[in-house]
C-alpha cells in the first residue's frame, strides 16, 4: 500500500516545472536570536542551485553572513486539493563579486523581465549590481507535494 505521502510527491520534472512557473519565494534565514526571519522575493533556478537578489545590507543577507542555512518555499493553491509546493532547506552562498553578480543578476532579471532587449536587460543588471547582492541557494533537502495527485488530476 502507497502512503499518502509518497502518492503527492513530486519528481525532480515535476519540481523543475512546478519552480519555473513560480515567481515568489518565501526565505526563512535564522536571527541573531536564533528566531527565523521571513521574507518574499522573487528567484529563479539556475544550474540546479536558486537564485535571488536582495539589498546587501538587507537583514537576510547579516543573518546568512552568520549563518549560511536557510530555508526556502515555493507554493501555490487555494483549497486542500490544490495545494502544491517545494520546501528547501539548504546553504547559501552570498555573490558579490564582480562580474559574476552582474551576470547573475542578469539570469535573474532575465527570467522575471522577458520581453526586456538584451541591451536594456545589461544595464538594469548593472545597475541593480551596484548596491544588491545575489545569493545562490545549494539545496541539501527537498520537500515536495502535489495536493492534486491525491484526485488523479496531477499536471
Amino acid at each position: 500500500m502507497t502512503k499518502q505521502r509518497d502518492a503527492i510527491r513530486m519528481s525532480d520534472d515535476e519540481i523543475a516545472a512546478f519552480l519555473e512557473e513560480q515567481q515568489n519565494l518565501q526565505v526563512a534565514t535564522i536571527g541573531k536570536d536564533g528566531a527565523p526571519h521571513l521574507t518574499t522575493v522573487w528567484f529563479v533556478v539556475h544550474d540546479g542551485h536558486i537564485l535571488f537578489e536582495t539589498y546587501g545590507k538587507s537583514q537576510k543577507i547579516v543573518n546568512l553572513k552568520r549563518d549560511p542555512r536557510l530555508a526556502v518555499l515555493a507554493e501555490d493553491g487555494k483549497t486542500y486539493d490544490t495545494l502544491r509546493g517545494v520546501s528547501i532547506n539548504g546553504t547559501a552562498e552570498i555573490i558579490v563579486d564582480q562580474p559574476r553578480r552582474t551576470d547573475l543578476m542578469e539570469i535573474l532579471l532575465g527570467h522575471h523581465f522577458p520581453n526586456v532587449t538584451a541591451s536594456e536587460l545589461r544595464l538594469m543588471s548593472q545597475r541593480m549590481a551596484e548596491k544588491r547582492v545575489v545569493v545562490s541557494v545549494t539545496p541539501v533537502k527537498v520537500v515536495s507535494w502535489d495536493h492534486t495527485k491525491l484526485a488523479g488530476k496531477g499536471p
